[in-house]
């Protein structure tokens, strides 16, 4: 399980509610592209799209990944690397996605991207933003942490 690409900017950013691991639809160019490390989920979010009562309908994306093509000069003339790509999760999963997203001050982020055998995996949560207090103290605890090793 090797991880392939990571968004330390979302751990530094939020508070780290509730993890999930969503399966993506990618195109094969752009798994190899992945596999290659040339992924970036940095300023991407996860949006539910539709209504989702219990018979089924709602949709999950990853909004805002750049994932260029593994060979530019064999991709199609009209391929996005920013498009929007749909996320396959559970039922359940989907509907308590959709209730903590209309949930003022809680948001869907993703937090990296692994291989789980010959699957491409998306780590995602549910986040709370951190004030401003909360992202000093983060730096002042690392600043000591890292202080601490030096001495020893």
């Amino acid at each position: 399980m090797a991880r392939l690409a990571d968004n330390s900017k979302a751990l530094f950013d939020y508070e780290i509610l509730k993890h999930f691991t969503a399966g993506m639809e990618l195109l094969g160019m752009e798994v190899k592209s992945v596999r290659d490390g040339k992924c970036s989920l940095r300023g991407t979010f996860v949006a539910i799209r539709g209504n989702l009562p219990r018979l089924g309908g709602g949709e999950a994306f990853l909004i805002g990944a750049s994932i260029p093509a593994y060979q530019p000069k064999n991709a199609p003339k009209d391929y996005d690397p920013m498009r929007t790509r749909k996320l396959l999760l559970s039922r359940d999963e989907l509907e308590e996605l959709r209730i903590a997203e209309g949930t003022k001050g809680l948001t869907i982020v993703p937090l990296s991207v692994y291989n789980k055998g010959r699957f491409l995996k998306l780590d995602i949560a549910i986040a709370r933003g951190k004030k401003k207090f909360d992202k000093r103290q983060a730096i002042k605890k690392r600043d000591v942490e890292r202080d601490l090793k030096r001495t020893l």
